[in-house]
């Protein structure tokens, strides 16, 4: 009898996206082989790829899975052919952006955890890393990105708008995060200058009172940046609007080494998608060369909020396992440099080994 049974979308798209999903896929396979559940994956386009084979980035029956399923996995979006023309009207990232907004994913989750054996490739000082562990919470589908836009001749213009309701939605999660972890949060935003990062700031003053053990910080974007490369230390939980966001995240990215260790994962009232934060690295594509661990700990953040916690924990004893042993990609060691498929490979080994199943027998 099996104790798990869960429809996945899933949705390789473009680039190197194929091959990170392949391994994270073996991964959740073999998640259900060893703790006997079934997950039902339903593949489907999505970018480039969909763009290719219909003309739409974001295909109707693609739409229809996600809608349907119990959780999206995504690989990446993007190719060049579409970046090299800034006149075409249809994009791959329309794809993602018309998804996000139909699933109605307003908060992206990103953790940025530093594993110990990978402090050497930050850009920073490996004791600066020490004990870094923090969660960054974007505001996903308003903001400047979404708002109107305009254009003549001599100018152009983009709306930044922001409800109560939106800024409310997102926040109560990034406290009730804040109240599970160190009971730190910061509001990241630009109140100085923006009257949205005002509204978002009186938005956080109030809700703070329902959480009197949280302790609220306010930083300016700027200030922010510059801090998260001086202390990342100080930093529990974050919570920020959808640009800057955007901008913080990224630069937090960096702080572990390598943009193919980062999962993400974002969320909404019914649905749930998990993605790596890297892009579809084209130059890699088709070369089995691509770090699959972002994509594998996507996978474990969705282990996790489908109430499995020892396969979470399995899925990321498993990789630090790999990472202590030397099974990794060029982006972390040019002398190992082992191949995309054999990390991913080496992590389901370690899965089994953990339960004391033999993988050789499995095979």
């Amino acid at each position: 009898m099996k104790n798990k049974l869960k429809h996945i979308t899933v949705l390789k798209g473009d680039g190197i996206g194929p091959e990170v999903t392949n391994q994270a896929l073996k991964v959740l396979e073999s998640i259900a082989h060893v703790y006997n559940h079934e997950f039902i994956f339903d593949n489907k386009l999505i970018g480039a790829a969909a763009i290719d084979a219909t003309g739409n980035p974001l295909p109707e029956e693609t739409l229809k899975s996600c809608l349907s399923s119990d959780a999206v996995i995504l690989g990446a979006i993007g190719d060049p052919k579409y970046d090299n023309d800034p006149k075409l009207l249809v994009r791959p990232e329309q794809g993602l952006l018309a998804l996000r907004k139909a699933l109605d994913l307003y908060a992206n989750v990103r953790p940025i955890k530093i594993f110990k054996d990978l402090k050497h490739l930050s850009v920073l000082k490996p004791h600066i890393l020490d004990d870094v562990d923090m969660v960054i919470y974007r505001e996903l589908t308003g903001g400047i990105y979404f708002g109107e836009k305009n254009r003549t001749k001599d100018s152009a213009s983009d709306l930044c708008i922001y409800s109560n309701y939106e800024i409310k939605r997102i926040a109560r999660l990034a406290f009730k995060e804040a109240q599970k972890r160190r009971k730190k949060l910061c509001l990241i935003d630009k109140a100085n200058v923006l009257e949205s990062s005002r509204l978002w700031r009186d938005n956080i003053i109030k809700m703070a009172e329902e959480y009197p053990e949280v302790t609220v910080d306010f930083l300016f974007i700027d200030n922010a940046a510059m801090q998260m490369i001086l202390n990342p230390l100080q930093f529990d939980v974050i919570v920020t609007s959808n640009m800057f966001g955007d901008i913080i995240s990224d630069l937090a990215s960096v702080l572990g080494g390598s943009l193919g260790m980062l999962p993400s994962s974002s969320a909404g009232y019914e649905y749930r998608l998990y993605e790596p934060v890297h892009g579809s690295y084209p130059q890699a594509a088709g070369k089995n060369i691509a770090n699959p661990f972002a994509a594998i700990l996507s996978i474990e953040l969705m282990l996790r909020d489908f109430g499995l916690i020892k396969e979470a924990d399995n899925v990321m004893g498993a990789v630090e396992k790999c990472i202590n042993d030397g099974f990794v990609t060029s982006d972390i060691s040019k002398s190992l440099a082992m191949q995309c498929s054999e990390v991913g490979h080496e992590v389901v080994k370690n899965i089994y080994s953990e339960k004391n199943i033999n993988y050789g027998v499995i095979i």
